[in-house]
């Protein structure tokens, strides 16, 4: 990686020199991380400059996602060798509305797609967050996770959580706090079970679609 300045086309006005990103012998499995962390470390009206090997399309589409509105993404050189994109910071990040959990449980039926269904995909978030859908009658076994606290919302249908104690019910809007380390149950209801779960984020975490089931929940 390698941080130059780029001239200012009229220098004696006191304009502001962006820096330049240099990433072509960076690693691509490094590359956007890095990218990231430089613009997080802007103000709003501060900019770089990335230079890269190629067109970088997935990274303006994880900006796009990440991003909207926060930031401006003007093209310097587009190729034959090397591209130039001047990215400046906006705003801080904005609030989004990522969507309306009802549509995950309103016209549900019981051949829809089980497992994780949803899930939260910002690149540089600090939570994880699932919306977690059971088939009718399906069953999470006892399970503990031993790393992370897990809040968990049901959002449809019905069933009950077993823990090492006690049978509880649960049904649509019942709010569960899932220390680590506790060991629990799920069970899905005759009309199936959906849920939201919350948590800190941790590398590597991953919820697989279909049977066998295993979640954090």
């Amino acid at each position: 990686m390698v941080y130059t300045t780029l001239p200012c086309k009229n220098e004696t006005n006191g304009c502001v020199m962006d820096a330049e990103l240099d990433v072509r012998a960076v690693p691509k499995p490094q590359r956007h991380p890095m990218i990231f962390e430089r613009f997080a470390a802007l103000d709003p009206g501060e900019s770089f400059v990335l230079v890269n090997t190629h067109e970088p399309v997935h990274l303006r589409e994880e900006f796009d996602r990440d991003l909207p509105g926060s930031f401006d993404w003007v093209s310097r050189q587009a190729g034959p060798r090397d591209w130039r994109i001047r990215i400046t910071r906006r705003t801080a990040p904005l609030p989004q509305v990522l969507g309306d959990t009802r549509a995950f449980v309103d016209g549900a039926d019981a051949d829809d797609p089980a497992g994780a269904v949803w899930r939260l995909e910002m690149s540089q978030r600090q939570l994880d967050a699932n919306v977690v859908k059971l088939r009718p009658d399906e069953k999470i076994a006892a399970h503990a996770e031993p790393r992370l606290d897990v809040l968990l919302l049901v959002l449809g249908g019905g069933g009950s959580m077993t823990t090492e104690t006690a049978t509880e019910d649960v049904h649509p809007g019942t709010l569960v706090w899932l220390p680590r380390g506790s060991r629990r149950e799920l069970q899905a209801g005759a009309a199936g079970l959906t849920y939201l779960t919350v948590h800190t984020r941790r590398p590597g975490l991953s919820i697989q679609p279909g049977p066998p089931i295993s979640v954090i929940g």
